[in-house]
């Protein structure tokens, strides 16, 4: 007998546990050797994180594809795996240093310390697989994999040793997003600009002659950051400024410093922004830099690491100068310190000219929240250029799709202007950078130390001490590496010829530049085949007022918490049916527990069925059902299964789990199970029938649990268990089982007779509601003009028509009566006269004034949508807000406006 109640809890431990014993996930099983693969690599998870809703989002919708695909018979490899995370997993292990008062990451020194980051990976890194199997990701986790395991460790050094050996990889001193709080090169990709209210100083620098002595005349420069004066070499004027024209040429004397920097021409320099003037700093600048090199401008690094001022030993800074004591004085300051007392000191030797208030955008570091610096240093980079080219072409020639494809205009804009990646990092964990370098800043790249050596060796024809780069790669250099490292490459294994290229990579579309763009040009470039033939990428999950999800805010919805509290299938559905493409999720706890009703629902549906007598049978056939009822189920069933493949096929979740619902809760339980009461429950029938029905209904519970298998794997593998009892002899698990077959088992003339009685009673039900009838009272119903068809129709099916119409008798008349609400079904008129039950002169008014109400607040919401400047100034979740407001109005009046419709014929 089955539970009373379905309990998620209990359910998924039981379940879990038969998945594992089974094997039932493992990719290459002997019964599908000759099968076709299909492979999807998971976007591999921080070891230092935990399950968010964004993790929930993106494995959900990879599970759904990997269980519909191993349902349809083929060989799936999900391959499963956890991202070393440079930046981020070190950031967590100094933190727990810090707060256990043990020594810092300098005091333990790089070995030590890595011990104790791999000792806490192994401690607390797997944290997040085993939330992801209480999900019911059905990866194959005896492939589990690391970014820092030996393998693909191994297929690291080799790219990068290899893209040496090609050009492709080589130092260069340029300026960075630098992080003073890790002390690291960033990437673009990881700084976020953020809207400071500061200030715009405009300082006097004075003009000088040939000899060097001031001429009386200044030039007013104006900046943001006046700590990087220290550090100026030029002065940039645009050439076609008049203001300016007589000045180019000649020099100012840097005050505090009293370099004398040159005043240039460049068209860098905009007329119509603060003085016209701006001071050049390459070492701090990105777009200084750039024009310190077009006017041969020497950068000079006037910070170190930490963000303070660097002068003591600093040779570039003090050379051609004879800085005054108080600008020597500011040695060792913080840059923002440093600020103030530039500041103060240019006001004190009159050289302020003005002070504005100034908002404006400042780069911080994603994870520090830090202000990022530019700063100059030597640093690793690839030449991305002709691997991005590949990439574009790639995805232009159709071996790679986007869906939704509005993302391949993004992937084109970044690839067709990138830039050289820097791939360097200031850490300690991490892939170590091959490099080592001899006394005399020689440089040898290999795989190994010994490799290093003998090339040191042939160089200089003896042994020689080497020393190894201290830097380690971003971690995006291994994770590019990901869909074929993780297969063996550069081995030719058995799993790379059978599995790359994968098929669907889903991932979110915050990381199109970070990851999928540099698969995309690795794969090509090493394997000479795209990683991967569509890229799926899924939005944001965000509260259920539309606010994006943040610590701050309060508003975090933990995905584990709502497992706990309604079973993870009810999350996976959830998910999946508000997955719609291009259109960021909002989610409430009240949306999940809507689906743990539809779970509830379905599990009452088949306690129904067991205390009806409906069980499996071994020779029933489903084409061979007599009963109407039971062919008109099966015809449904059938276009269910068909409506849920072609959108997942399609990707398009959130239509197929509405294909879903709306076959289990509307057409089975509201509508199959209750026609087949009186069949199942009644006295006198036909026994025939009876048996049938039962076993159809029991058949297409099954059919149910494989059709709902991806969306809710652990509810169907249940039902499937339990329903498998009657059977003689026992089967094996749901998830791989094959995909329901139903297409021969449509019948157009039982769904035209069960079709049409649906309709009917949901119009008259429609009717009753929209034109207020009391709940209780009981209406006529007048067949008008109906055939000799539809007349054997309601003969059959009187009763049930009374019972659930809540009619007090059905009549025939050749035209509708007097007063009566006329409906129009499937080419059949009906009529229920509603004199004297409803006032219809009353309710009319009432709708008319309802409809005026609706028309109003639509004109009201689209002139707030039709204003440029309520869309540029509104918080993104207002917006949406709106629209959906409106979409709810509209469909409101359309509502009142098929009533009128129907009250108008009375």
């Amino acid at each position: 007998m089955m539970d009373k109640t379905f309990n998620p809890a209990a359910v998924e431990a039981r379940v879990s546990a038969a998945w594992e014993e089974g094997e039932a996930f493992r990719a290459g099983r002997p019964e599908r050797a000759g099968a076709e693969p299909f492979s999807i690599v998971i976007p591999p998870p921080n070891v230092t994180g935990s399950l968010h809703m964004g993790h929930a989002l993106n494995n959900t919708i990879q599970d759904i594809l990997v269980r519909f695909e191993r349902m349809r018979g083929r060989d799936v490899l999900w391959q499963p795996g956890t991202d070393h995370a440079g930046i981020a997993t070190q950031m967590v292990v100094e933190r727990k240093l810090m707060e256990t008062q043990q020594p810092g990451r300098r005091e333990l020194g790089r070995e030590e310390f890595l011990r104790r980051v791999w000792a806490w990976k192994e401690e607390s890194g797997g944290t997040i697989i085993g939330q992801l199997k209480r999900l019911g990701a059905s990866c194959d986790w005896s492939r589990e994999r690391f970014t820092m395991d030996e393998g693909l460790s191994r297929a690291v050094l080799k790219t990068f040793v290899d893209l040496h050996a090609q050009g492709l990889i080589y130092r260069d001193k340029r300026l960075v997003n630098w992080d003073p709080k890790f002390q690291t090169a960033i990437s673009d990709l990881e700084v976020q600009q953020i809207e400071v209210k500061g200030n715009l100083w405009h300082f006097d620098y004075p003009v000088v002659d040939e000899a060097g002595a001031e001429t009386g005349a200044v030039i007013t420069v104006a900046t943001t950051r006046p700590e990087t004066m220290l550090g100026d070499t030029a002065v940039a004027v645009h050439p076609d400024d008049e203001r300016y024209r007589y000045l180019v040429g000649q020099r100012v004397r840097l005050p505090l410093v009293n370099r004398l920097i040159p005043i240039v021409a460049d068209a860098y320099s905009d007329p119509e922004k603060g003085t016209g003037a701006v001071k050049i700093t390459p070492a701090h600048d990105f777009n200084d830099f750039e024009v310190g090199r077009r006017n041969g401008c020497r950068p000079i690094n006037v910070l170190d690491p930490e963000a303070r001022i660097q002068i003591a030993g600093n040779a570039d800074f003090l050379e051609g100068a004879a800085p005054e004591a108080a600008a020597l004085a500011l040695d060792g300051l913080d840059r923002f310190e440093a600020r103030k007392a530039v500041v103060a000191l240019m006001e004190e030797r009159g050289r302020l000219r003005l002070v504005e208030p100034n908002t404006h955008a400042v780069p911080h570091g994603d994870r520090s929240g830090v202000v990022i610096e530019p700063y100059l240093t030597d640093q690793w980079y690839v030449n991305v250029k002709p691997l991005a080219e590949r990439a574009l072409q790639a995805v232009r020639d159709g071996k790679t799709k986007f869906m939704p494809e509005n993302y391949e205009k993004i992937f084109f804009q970044w690839l067709e202007n990138i830039e050289p990646w820097c791939v360097s990092r200031q850490l300690w964990w991490g892939h170590q950078i091959p490099v080592w370098y001899d006394g005399e800043g020689g440089i040898f790249v290999a795989e190994s130390e010994a490799e290093a050596l003998a090339q040191a060796k042939a160089k200089h024809g003896a042994d020689v001490a080497l020393t190894r780069d201290p830097d380690v790669l971003d971690t995006w250099f291994s994770s590019a590496l990901w869909p074929f490292s993780t297969l063996g490459w550069p081995d030719k294994t058995p799993e790379l010829a059978r599995f790359y290229p994968t098929n669907t990579l889903v991932t979110g579309k915050d990381i199109i530049f970070f990851w999928v763009a540099r698969m995309m040009m690795m794969g090509l470039h090493l394997t000479d085949q795209a990683p991967f033939d569509t890229v799926y990428l899924h939005t944001l999950v965000r509260d259920e007022k539309g606010a994006k999800m943040s610590k701050s805010k309060g508003n975090v919805v933990d995905p584990v918490d709502l497992i706990d509290r309604f079973g993870a299938d009810a999350l996976r559905f959830t998910l999946a049916a508000l997955a719609a493409p291009g259109r960021d999720i909002k989610l409430g706890p009240q949306r999940v527990e809507g689906y743990r009703n539809f779970a509830t629902k379905l599990w009452n549906a088949a306690r129904f069925a067991e205390m009806n007598g409906c069980e499996l049978k071994a020779d029933y056939r489903p084409e061979a059902v007599r009963e109407t009822l039971n062919a008109w189920a099966l015809t449904e069933a059938a276009k269910a299964v068909a409506e849920v493949a072609q959108a997942i096929t399609v990707y398009r979740f959130n239509d197929a789990a509405a294909a879903a619902y709306r076959f289990v809760w509307n057409v089975f339980c509201d509508w199959y199970l209750e026609l087949a009461k009186p069949v199942l429950q009644g006295e006198g029938v036909d026994p025939a029938a009876r048996a049938e029905t039962q076993a159809t209904v029991a058949f297409l519970i099954d059919q149910i649990a494989k059709l709902l298998h991806p969306f809710m794997p652990f509810l169907t593998e249940e039902l499937w268990a339990i329903k498998g009892q009657a059977l003689p002899t026992s089967r094996g698990l749901l998830a791989l089982e094959s995909w329901p077959e139903l297409s021969a088992y449509q019948n157009a003339q039982a769904e035209a007779e069960i079709g049409w009685l649906v309709d009917l009673i949901s119009e008259i039900r429609s009717a009753r509601s929209e034109t207020n009838v009391p709940a209780g009272a009981q209406v006529l119903l007048v067949l008008v003009a109906a055939d000799a068809s539809v007349r054997a129709r309601v003969e059959r099916w009187s009763e049930t028509l009374t019972r659930l119409a809540r009619l007090s008798e059905i009549g025939f008349a050749e035209a509708a009566p007097k007063n009566a609400v006329q409906l129009l079904v499937r080419g059949s008129v009906a009529a229920l006269p509603l004199e004297g039950i409803v006032d219809l002169a009353a309710e009319v008014a009432r709708l008319k004034k309802e409809a005026g109400k609706a028309r109003a607040e639509i004109g009201k919401i689209d002139g707030k949508l039709g204003n440029a400047d309520f869309l540029a100034r509104a918080p993104e979740e207002v917006v949406d807000e709106q629209r959906e407001r409106r979409d709810a109005e509209a469909a409101r009046l359309a509502k009142i406006e098929e009533a009128l419709a129907r009250l108008s014929d009375a």
